[in-house]
């Protein structure tokens, strides 16, 4: 586990005001191990494709970095991330998914119950 202190110190190394903005309500509310994972560098950021997304067995996810667009999806989802390529935009909304920034969803689900996050 990370401490706040260090994620405090982190956040002084980040120069995107939306992540640095995520990040401070993440660690209000005791959320330290998404702050952990939104203050690693940008390289390590998850990259995940819609078709890995469908595989998934949970309906509520949070990918700490972008959805890209290749694959297919057949079943509705609320999915929370950092960015979404347009492709995978466009399919996921087609599908009926509900998407949302990672800081939309802390501030709907403060204490993110039944949400994975990836």
């Amino acid at each position: 586990m990370i401490s706040k202190t260090k994620i405090n110190k982190r956040i002084q190394r980040k120069r995107n005001p939306e992540i640095i903005e995520t990040m401070v309500l993440a660690k209000k509310n005791n959320l330290l191990e998404l702050a952990k994972r939104l203050s690693a560098p940008q390289s390590n950021y998850t990259k995940i494709n819609v078709d890995e997304l469908n595989k998934l067995k949970e309906n509520d996810i949070i990918v700490v970095g972008k959805v890209l667009g290749s694959g297919d999806i057949e079943k509705k989802m609320n999915i929370s991330a950092l960015a979404f390529s347009q492709q995978a935009y466009e399919k996921l909304k087609k599908a009926g998914c509900e998407l949302r920034t990672i800081k939309e969803e802390i501030t709907k689900n403060k204490e993110l119950k039944r949400v994975r996050i990836i």
